[in-house]
């Protein structure tokens, strides 16, 4: 897995490398920024690689990035949400999905 120093060099770096849909969490779902058609359910993508970045100075620079690709292969494309108080709101099955990678990152 590659390394990244901050989370526009992780955005680049895995846009480079075919993650080019931007997502964002929607309650219970991962939507597309560009196409809000394109939604897919923590059922239908899988997360294989998380980047976590901790601000030094302000707990508002806390975020994490994902690289998700669709089960069915159709899409990649990246995620990225803060956490801690400043996390989204999402659903349960969400929370354990990112939860579980976030947990292997700070590892």
């Amino acid at each position: 897995m590659q390394t990244y120093d901050t989370v526009v060099a992780a955005l680049t770096g895995l846009k480079e490398r075919g993650y080019k849909t931007d997502f964002n969490i929607s309650f219970d779902k991962i939507i597309c920024s560009e196409d809000n058609k394109v939604q897919l359910n923590p059922s239908e993508f899988e997360i294989v690689e998380v980047y976590r970045f901790e601000g030094e100075t302000n707990p508002s620079d806390e975020d994490v990035v994902y690289a998700v690709e669709s089960k069915d292969g159709k899409l990649k494309g990246t995620v990225t949400s803060a956490y801690g108080m400043y996390s989204d709101d999402v659903s349960t099955e969400m929370t354990k999905k990112l939860a579980m990678h976030v947990d292997k990152a700070a590892s």
